[in-house]
């Protein structure tokens, strides 16, 4: 790409060395241009007509084919895959939504119907405790639960510890359960 700006910028400069050097000694010269010189001309600018829109669209001719791309979906009829998966979208939020997640609709129903569980019971801590805490305590209950290690039908348990663990370990949900946790 440099060499190629470097050669444009050579030819500008040439050309206008020529220029001016013609109108320094008055040439007056009636330019005649046969028909190969014609052809040549006119291949020139095609060559550089396409060359310009081959430059131009090289990010969509160079773009590497994802699975998406090559599957029939109904998704890419209706666009919703690039609604959903753009990077402009990031911040979208659907008007009266107040970015609802299925976890606090979760949260919600079950803090009204009183079947919210306490995770932290589950996991044998108190509300103030820290992601270390957390983390080792679920290490450890998780060791004596596990249905590879009891030989016994602990699946259930095991679900429950990993339920409460996704739910605390991240700030995030952690926040939101506390606060219907409270509800109750």
């Amino acid at each position: 790409m440099k060499r190629f700006n470097v050669f444009v910028i050579l030819l500008f400069f040439i050309g206008t060395i020529q220029a001016v050097y013609s109108a320094e000694n008055n040439l007056d010269m009636e330019l005649e241009v046969s028909d190969e010189e014609k052809i040549i001309l006119f291949g020139g600018f095609a060559v550089v007509v396409i060359a310009l829109f081959l430059f131009l669209a090289r990010d969509i001719i160079l773009r590497k084919k994802t699975s998406y791309d090559k599957e029939e979906l109904e998704s890419k009829k209706e666009k919703t895959y690039e609604k959903y998966h753009s990077g402009w979208g990031d911040d979208y939020e659907e008007i009266g939504t107040r970015k609802n997640s299925k976890e606090e609709k979760e949260f919600r129903d079950a803090a009204i119907n009183d079947d919210l569980p306490n995770y932290y019971a589950i996991l044998g801590l108190t509300e103030n405790a820290t992601q270390e805490e957390i983390k080792k305590k679920f290490r450890e209950l998780a060791k004596k639960t596990h249905p590879d290690k009891t030989k016994e039908d602990s699946e259930k348990e095991m679900a429950l510890l990993n339920k409460a663990y996704e739910i605390l370990s991240d700030e995030e949900n952690k926040e939101k359960y506390d606060k219907y946790l409270k509800i109750d």
